[in-house]
């Protein structure tokens, strides 16, 4: 299991605001270690569940299954997937947890809901609707997880070039949360060999607290005590 700052470039998506953001992670620096061995995980890998669960109905001090606490969100490795931080490097904030391979990733963000709300359908129309507007396309199809959409974006590569960049974004309403998994790589593209991560978003659990939040809010996600930075 491995902490990352960003340690592989993420692809870009397109710019907005809020829950309907699918920009591209937070730039970021240095890796940070949690004591794991680096590279592929080095836990028992998630079976597949129906979740994402609520921390309400996940009995954490007797449940066998091994997490990461990362404050708003709880992370169980995956075996052949890495799990990076996407740190904002001027204020410290941790942005977004990526599930990572050599193929592909997949981003999670958590936003505070209204109770009992559906603010995926609005989420899905402002992503619809940015995308198109930024000359993208996003076309709405039935995935694991529910309605979710395909979208293709034209990107600047590194070089100066453009290239086409396809994401499949899937959306959870919870009670009081909304999770939001963004697809890049091979699952983006390929949704009938994406198990291995949407296996790793069904076993995510959503720790939304009690504090007053306004429904868009981010969930904040902190770096666990044993994190530490290490050098690359």
């Amino acid at each position: 299991m491995k902490f990352g700052r960003k340690s592989q470039q993420a692809p870009a998506e397109p710019e907005s605001t809020g829950p309907a953001d699918t920009g591209e992670p937070a730039d970021a620096g240095e890796p940070t270690d949690a004591g794991g061995t680096g590279g592929a995980a080095d836990a028992a890998p998630a079976a597949a569940a129906a979740g994402p669960y609520d921390v309400a109905e996940v009995d954490l001090e007797n449940d066998p299954v091994e997490r990461v606490d990362l404050g708003g969100l709880l992370i169980s490795p995956s075996e052949g997937l890495e799990l990076r931080l996407q740190v904002d490097e001027s204020s410290g904030t941790v942005q977004s947890v990526l599930i990572a391979s050599a193929e592909g990733a997949v981003e999670l963000r958590a936003f505070a809901a209204p109770r009992n709300g559906d603010l995926w359908s609005d989420v899905r129309r402002q992503m619809a609707a940015e995308t198109s507007r930024q000359g993208g396309t996003a076309t709405e199809r039935e995935g694991r997880h529910g309605p979710e959409l395909a979208c293709l974006m034209t990107v600047k590569t590194p070089e100066g070039g453009s290239a086409t960049q396809p994401t499949r974004v899937a959306g959870v309403n919870g009670p009081r949360w909304f999770l939001r998994a963004t697809y890049l790589g091979k699952p983006a593209v390929e949704p009938e060999a994406a198990g291995l991560w949407e296996d790793a978003v069904a076993s995510v659990v959503v720790r939304r607290g009690q504090e007053a939040m306004a429904p868009g809010d981010p969930l904040p996600i902190t770096l666990p005590p044993q994190a530490r930075r290490i050098s690359t």
